[in-house]
């Protein structure tokens, strides 16, 4: 089975990512819990370039959730800024590589200075041809239902489609992400075994992964790990993460 060539069918066209346990890996080292986030962005270019090298088609992480709102202010205040940081630093390297990033989310709750930097990166990649990066940004799985379920109510109102015509096909076509595969696979980092209102409805068939091992900590490894799980759930034969790394493609 060791010498079998895995084909790059098996693996996942779209990885989706629970980004969690930065605080709690900061404070395991009497640090404050900003110091976690900030750590956290180097595992998301770790999990952005090893999902590019096998291929992935997309790979959408959740970096700030709808609840994020009730955190404590400077907390958010600081995420908000480094977020900001990252997408200046990062959306350069990201065009290079032929990668496109898109900010999934409500983005009207961010400030003005934010949401142009929003604008800027998702324009400069737009074009991009490689694997599709989704940030979830102030985003909530049922907050993307209601909004889809809105723009098809005003059609509806505005006579342009019947109620009858209405089909689970026609809701997924004004969903967030409606161009790319549904998420095969589903990450949660730092031991949680809850999806916490992520892409409820791009889930609807997803494998899910739960690792004990907190965000900071997730690397190379820790992603094909998930991935040779994730073939060995789907396919039934013991494929290893030799196999998965052998699909990999030089950077």
């Amino acid at each position: 089975m060791q010498n079998i060539q895995l084909s790059p069918d098996v693996l996942p066209k779209h990885i989706a990512i629970i980004m969690d346990g930065n605080g709690r890996w900061a404070k395991a080292q009497g640090k404050p819990r900003v110091f976690g986030h900030k750590n956290g962005v180097a595992a998301v270019r770790k999990a952005i370039s090893t999902s590019a090298k096998l291929g992935i088609k997309a790979i959408t992480l959740f970096a700030f959730s709808s609840e994020n709102w009730r955190r404590p202010e400077e907390e958010v205040g600081v995420l908000m800024e480094l977020f900001i940081s990252v997408l200046s630093s990062e959306v350069k390297k990201l065009h290079k590589n032929n990668l496109k990033l898109r900010i999934i989310g409500d983005k009207s709750r961010f400030n003005e200075r934010l949401q142009e930097k929003i604008a800027a990166a998702e324009a400069l990649t737009a074009n991009n041809s490689g694997m599709v990066i989704n940030i979830a940004a102030n985003y909530g799985g049922k907050w993307d239902i209601v909004e889809a379920t809105k723009a098809i109510a005003s059609k509806v109102a505005r006579g342009e489609l019947a109620p009858e015509e209405i089909t689970e096909s026609l809701m997924t076509d004004h969903l967030s992400m409606n161009d790319i595969p549904e998420v095969d696979l589903m990450i949660r980092t730092s031991g949680e075994c809850r999806i916490s209102n992520f892409m409820l409805w791009q889930m609807a068939y997803a494998e899910l992964y739960f690792t004990p091992i907190y965000w900071p900590e997730f690397d190379e490894n820790s992603l094909v790990e998930a991935v040779t799980w994730f073939v060995n759930r789907e396919r039934r034969f013991g494929c290893t993460g030799e196999q998965i790394k052998a699909l990999m493609k030089s950077e």
